[in-house]
C-alpha cells in the first residue's frame, strides 16, 4: 500500500512541474510575440516641439518733444496706413518757428534792399558831384592852356605855368574820382555782397523748413495697416525726443518660431512644409513653410571634442510662415510641431 501511495504522489508532482514549464513557455512565447508585433507595427511617439506665433511690431515715435494733447486710437484698434494716431504740442517749437520766420523776413528785406541798388537821391547826388568835377576840370584845362601860351611868349614865369599845370592835374584826378563814385552808386552792391545776402536768405529759409519738419510730427500717423498693440503715454504727459509712443502690429505679417537642437535640423530644411497645431484655437492644424534658420549662439566655450566622446549640441531658431490666413492666430500663442508626425 505504501509503495502505491508514493508512486501516485510522484506522478502528481511530475504533472505539476510539466504544467508549470508549459505555462512558462507559453508566457515567454506570448511576450516575444507581443514584442515582435510592437517592433514591427508600432511607431515611436512623435516628439513635441513647442513654439509661438509672432508678428512684425513697428515702434512709433516722433522727433518732437512736447505734451500729449490727444490720442485718437485705442489698444486693439485696427488702423489703416495714414490714420492719425496722436497729437503732440510743443510751445518751444512754435516759438522757434516764429523766430525762424522773423529772421527769414529780415534777410529777405535786406536782400531786396541790396538787389534794388542805391537810392535814386544818392545816385543823383553822385552824378552832380561828378558834373561839378567835370566843370572844374574844364576850367582848369583852359587856364592851363592860357598859361602855357603866355609862358611861351615869355609873359609869365615857369612857376605860374607849373601851378596851372598842377591845378589842371588835380582837377582831372578829382573828375575821375567823382565819376568812380557815381558809377559805384549807379551799379549798386558788389556781386559778392549780393551772393552773401542771398546765402543768408537761404539759411533763414532752411531754418524755417527745419522747424516745420519738426512740427509735422505734431500729428503722428500710422506707417502701415495693422493693429495698435500698446500705447505708452497718457493725455497730458510730456514725451521726450524719439521716445516710443505706441506699438503697431502688422497682423498680416505673421510667422511661428521654434527652437530646436541641431541634430533635428535634418528634418526641417529650408522650404519644407510642416503641419503645426494651435492649442488656443481648438487644436486647429495648419500648414506652414520653413523660411528661416539661424544659430542662436551659446554662452559656453565651444569645444570640438569631449572626454566622453560626445559633442556640444547647439540650438537653432527656425521660423515658418503659415500657408493660410488665420485671423484668430495672435502673437504669443503656443504653436506645436509634432516631429515625425508628417
Amino acid at each position: 500500500m505504501a509503495n502505491i501511495e508514493n508512486t501516485s504522489s510522484t506522478q502528481a508532482t511530475g504533472k505539476k512541474e510539466t504544467a508549470l514549464i508549459a505555462t512558462l513557455v507559453i508566457v515567454v512565447v506570448a511576450v516575444a510575440l507581443i514584442a515582435f508585433i510592437g517592433f514591427m507595427f508600432l511607431k515611436p511617439a512623435p516628439q513635441v516641439v513647442e513654439g509661438q506665433a509672432e508678428a512684425t511690431s513697428v515702434k512709433i515715435s516722433g522727433k518732437l518733444p512736447g505734451r500729449v494733447m490727444e490720442i485718437y486710437v485705442e489698444e486693439g484698434q485696427d488702423v489703416k496706413a495714414g490714420d492719425t494716431l496722436i497729437h503732440i504740442h510743443s510751445t518751444l517749437a512754435d516759438a522757434k518757428l516764429y523766430q525762424a520766420e522773423a529772421m527769414q523776413a529780415v534777410t529777405a528785406a535786406q536782400n531786396k534792399k541790396i538787389d534794388s541798388g542805391t537810392r535814386k537821391q544818392i545816385v543823383q547826388g553822385a552824378h552832380d558831384v561828378w558834373q561839378q568835377a567835370v566843370a572844374a576840370r574844364t576850367i582848369a584845362e583852359k587856364t592851363y592852356k592860357r598859361m602855357e601860351s603866355l609862358f611861351e611868349q615869355n609873359v609869365i614865369s615857369a612857376q605860374k605855368r607849373d601851378e596851372a599845370k598842377a591845378a589842371y592835374d588835380a582837377a582831372v584826378a578829382g573828375e575821375s574820382a567823382a565819376k568812380s563814385q557815381y558809377t559805384l552808386a549807379k551799379e549798386g552792391a558788389q556781386r559778392e555782397d549780393k551772393e552773401s545776402a542771398q546765402a543768408l536768405v537761404d539759411a533763414a529759409k532752411g531754418s524755417v523748413m527745419e522747424v516745420e519738419a519738426l512740427l509735422q510730427d505734431q500729428y503722428l500717423t500710422a506707417p502701415a495697416d495693422g493693429q495698435i498693440d500698446v500705447i505708452y503715454p497718457h493725455v497730458g504727459e510730456l514725451v521726450a525726443l524719439g521716445a516710443p509712443l505706441m506699438n503697431l502690429l502688422k497682423i498680416q505679417d505673421k510667422w511661428v518660431t521654434f527652437n530646436v537642437r541641431e541634430e533635428k535640423l535634418n528634418n526641417l530644411p529650408m522650404g519644407k512644409k510642416i503641419e503645426v497645431m494651435i492649442p488656443a484655437l481648438d487644436k486647429k492644424k495648419i500648414q506652414a513653410e520653413v523660411y528661416y534658420i539661424r544659430d542662436m549662439g551659446t554662452y559656453a566655450t565651444w569645444r570640438s571634442t569631449k572626454a566622453t566622446g560626445e559633442w556640444d549640441s547647439r540650438t537653432f531658431q527656425i521660423k515658418a510662415r503659415p500657408l493660410e490666413n488665420v485671423p484668430e492666430l495672435r502673437p504669443g500663442m503656443s504653436v506645436i510641431y509634432l516631429e515625425g508626425n508628417e
